[in-house]
């Protein structure tokens, strides 16, 4: 019938270079089927990389990352006290003496005149770099006392851990006092005494982590290679349990600002005339209940702020880590 469709082998049967019964030239439809391919081959996903998928977790966690800039902001305005602090810690009004909050005077003066929010600025230096240095030591002497424990076991992991279940039944608050009234107050021993009272955490932590990945395959193809006991626990272990050790990392920071706060405020704090946020405190702690009493919401606030921030930046570092989460699935 001269109405029928042309039947479909015409365009199979059509030379190449020729055009078909509907127009097409049979040379164009293998181009087209490769085109095809090409973009089915472009489609498919992208394998990422750990620190990749971490990232993505991290920045899914919306607290994590305004703790993230919290923490940023007070690390710059602290640090950088010299260039955005209005007036210098240690300059006194004598004639204004202790007067509320108001626009010269954003947090008050203190009964020496001395600027709330200026030594507000100073005194964060103290404190952050305690809670840093504290973290950092602890971190780093718990996860080697922790990896070895568990890499080695036996009399290596009896003895460790016996020395680590030691140092956690010694009263913490009145070893800091002996050895603060000892060696003195300063933010050198301070940090010294808290990383020697908050490195066993972390070890206990490591070792049970490590005993849950020293006998698996990568690690028995590692040592069958040659490597030694030291490169395998530095090179193959410790990269796959960074995530544990980071979140306690932060959390350690938090721990040791409360307890620096801790110390300063029943008077074993850094010695004047440095001064941390724990300090100011103890300095206001009379006042609670009077005119005064402003002088005590700075110092809190500013702790209280910072211990949360730390807090939910360890949340958002362990979920970021651990690819089971359900709040990432």
């Amino acid at each position: 019938m001269s109405g029928e469709t042309p039947d479909h082998r015409s365009l199979v049967d059509s030379p190449p270079g020729s055009a078909g019964p509907s127009g097409l030239i049979g040379s164009e439809l293998v181009p087209s089927a490769s085109h095809a391919f090409d973009t089915a081959a472009h489609a498919s996903p992208v394998a990422r990389s750990q620190w990749a998928l971490f990232r993505r977790r991290f920045l899914r966690h919306k607290m994590a990352l305004v703790s993230l800039g919290v923490l940023a902001f007070l690390f710059i305005v602290c640090f950088g006290a010299n260039l955005v602090a209005p007036y210098s810690n240690t300059e006194q009004d004598l004639l204004l003496g202790p007067v509320g909050p108001r626009m010269s005077h954003w947090f008050g003066t203190d009964e020496l005149g001395r600027d709330q929010l200026s030594r507000l600025l100073y005194a964060g230096r103290i404190s952050l770099k305690i809670g840093i240095a504290v973290a950092l030591i602890s971190t780093v002497f718990g996860t080697a006392i922790g990896a070895i424990a568990a890499y080695f076991g036996k009399a290596t992991d009896q003895t460790l851990m016996r020395l680590t279940d030691l140092f956690l039944v010694v009263p913490a608050i009145a070893i800091l006092a002996i050895a603060l009234e000892r060696f003195g107050s300063g933010d050198t021993t301070i940090i010294l005494v808290l990383a020697g009272l908050f490195w066993m955490y972390v070890a206990r932590i490591v070792r049970g982590e490590v005993l849950g990945i020293k006998e698996k395959e990568f690690i028995e193809a590692a040592r069958a290679s040659g490597a030694s006991s030291t490169r395998v626990i530095v090179r193959h272990i410790v990269p796959n349990i960074f995530g544990p050790i980071m979140v306690n990392a932060t959390l350690g920071v938090a721990l040791a600002i409360v307890a620096e706060s801790t110390l300063s405020y029943l008077g074993f704090g850094v010695e004047p005339p440095q001064t941390s946020w724990g300090n100011m405190l103890s300095q206001a702690s009379g006042y609670v209940g009077t005119d005064r009493a402003y002088l005590i919401y700075a110092p809190g606030f500013a702790i209280l702020i910072t211990v949360l921030a730390v807090n939910f930046l360890g949340d958002g570092l362990r979920d970021a880590f651990d690819p089971h989460t359900d709040r990432h699935q």
